[in-house]
């Protein structure tokens, strides 16, 4: 079997050194990474074989970056980590001749990103979302926040496009402000809705959904689908937040989690990776990208997406390996460190091979 190489974008994301070791330790053959990431500080500098600086995600010079970085490095195959990488990817697609971009279709990248979009498919599709209102400025969101039950119920909101609990924000009349600035961390994430108006404009700014607060347990489904079919996945918790992100999981064996699952890819027409979260029965997010992942030594789902995406690797075979997850698998997240001696001439110069 022959080596291949791949190429991870946002690289500094919170998963790449867990995902890099997975993809290298995959037990069959050599993978070499190549890392792109808009910060140079990223840590799939020091992780990657080879890594690029590139534009963010949303700028228009995104798509021709990387497929340059796929010309130079002769990649097999693109795998993207942020949800800002997809859309530019899934629109550029075609033009990555002889490389697999392990994105879904356009138009299922743009209803997954805009979270009003993916309510409205939820409700068509009879699952469970949040009640919620799509605005632009302050005066708006005070007038949703109050049709949702505030101040007498707690409720939430976030830009329309979001990512990695960025914007999300809780509305509660009862927050004590002083205990907050003296008492707890500036992560915390509940504010006062007059404090909020203070912020924002009156009309106009950008698109907020406004919401119902879930409440329950946080799970999600993990997997990888082709052609709107999950063919392998696995459901777990997400727990011990921190900084807006899960820091333990437990993989879990349920069946009504996977069906909702299926009904969503299929509907959406999900194409390799996928995440979608859930608080009590409420579905929250659907990402069709890689997320974190609970890592078994016999099943290592992002290896396996990427044979998938060669063609090495039937659907039938993939669906087999669903009988070797196991629920008593757990995943810990925690902070690490690299140090390095900076010769390089220039902040984000490309770093040499890894030997």
């Amino acid at each position: 079997m022959r080596d291949i190489t791949v190429l991870v974008t946002a690289s500094g994301a919170p998963g790449t050194a867990a995902l890099l070791r997975a993809l290298r330790l995959n037990g069959e053959r050599g993978v070499r990474i190549v890392g792109t990431d808009m910060s140079p500080q990223a840590v799939g500098r020091h992780f990657c074989d080879r890594f690029y600086v590139v534009p963010r995600g949303n700028d228009p010079a995104f798509g021709d970056a990387l497929l340059d970085v796929v010309r130079r490095e002769n990649i097999d195959a693109v795998l993207p980590q942020s949800s800002h990488d997809l859309q530019g990817l899934a629109d550029a697609r075609e033009r990555f001749m002889g490389t697999t971009v392990m994105v879904s279709p356009p138009e299922a990248i743009r209803v997954a990103n805009d979270k009003a979009e993916t309510y409205a498919l939820l409700e068509r599709l009879g699952l469970r979302a949040p009640a919620w209102r799509r605005v632009s400025g302050s005066r708006a969101l005070a007038l949703a926040a109050e049709e949702l039950g505030y101040p007498d119920r707690t409720v939430c909101f976030k830009p329309v496009f979001s990512s990695g609990s960025r914007g999300f924000r809780v509305l509660d009349a009862t927050v004590d402000r002083a205990r907050q600035l003296l008492e707890e961390r500036p992560s915390n994430i509940a504010m006062r809705l007059r404090d909020v108006v203070e912020l924002l404009p009156e009309e106009g700014g950008p698109d907020l959904l406004v919401m119902e607060l879930a409440q329950g347990r946080e799970r999600t489904v993990d997997g990888i689908a082709r052609s709107g079919q999950v063919l392998l996945g696995h459901a777990k918790t997400r727990e011990s937040m921190r900084a807006g992100l899960a820091m333990y999981f437990e993989t879990l064996q349920d069946h009504w989690l996977m069906e909702v699952a299926q009904r969503v890819v299929a509907e959406l027409g999900i194409e390799y990776f996928f995440n979608i979260q859930l608080v009590g029965d409420h579905v929250i997010e659907i990402n069709p990208r890689i997320s974190t992942i609970v890592y078994q030594e016999d099943l290592n789902l992002p290896y396996l997406g990427i044979k998938s995406a060669l063609g090495e690797i039937s659907p039938e075979e993939l669906m087999q390996l669903s009988a070797q997850v196991r629920p008593t698998r757990r995943a810990l997240r925690y902070f690490d460190q690299v140090e390095w001696d900076d010769t390089s001439s220039a902040a984000g110069t490309q770093l040499p091979p890894r030997s």
